[in-house]
């Protein structure tokens, strides 16, 4: 898949926001320090900002759907009054053992597998092989792999703590924070 533009596929939980677990409610978001500038600083740089996120809370029953989309139009308003526009913000509440019988597949899009990545990349036309993936977890990493994006960031789960390893065979940048790898980035064009 060759698109013409190019994204920064970003996790959501430990990367954007501090991970409190299963996070559905705007009073319980809480950025991780750095990451509204981060994210103006990639866009400005010309990635489309694409959020992909695993919500196994949705497949729990610990919360809906309509949860999910409330805190994602809430996080699209709080960014774009900061002047950072969100192009997309794909999810996945699919889980094999879930409680809730509608979401107890094993489906294409929940990370490590690619299917979000891959699906914004058709609807957005994205050059994949020229993103960048930024995600907390060796399954973000994978799912970046799986879907050939060109280069990948694991930084340290909401921005603190050591840095993280990687599993054998696993390629990626690290860094300590979302602010951190976007340094990285920018300043080895």
């Amino acid at each position: 898949m060759s698109g013409t533009r190019k994204a920064a596929f970003l996790d959501r939980d430990g990367v954007i926001n501090i991970d409190h677990g299963y996070v559905y409610r705007w009073e319980d978001f809480e950025f991780v320090p750095g990451a509204v500038a981060a994210m103006r600083r990639l866009q400005e740089a010309g990635y489309l900002l694409v959020v992909v996120t695993n919500q196994s809370g949705i497949g729990r029953g610990m919360y809906g759907e309509t949860d999910f989309q409330r805190l994602s139009a809430q996080l699209h308003e709080h960014l774009a009054a900061q002047g950072v526009r969100l192009a997309a913000i794909e999810h996945c509440p699919h889980l094999p053992d879930a409680q809730l019988p509608v979401y107890r597949i094993r489906c294409d899009c929940r990370k490590p597998a690619p299917g979000m990545l891959l699906r914004a990349a058709r609807v957005l036309d994205i050059d994949l092989g020229g993103s960048v993936m930024f995600g907390d977890k060796a399954s973000d990493i994978e799912a970046a792999q799986g879907a050939e994006v060109g280069r990948a960031f694991l930084l340290t789960p909401n921005g603190q703590g050591p840095l993280p390893e990687l599993p054998p065979g696993l390629e990626a940048s690290i860094a300590q924070s979302l602010a951190a790898a976007v340094d990285q980035l920018l300043t080895r064009r």
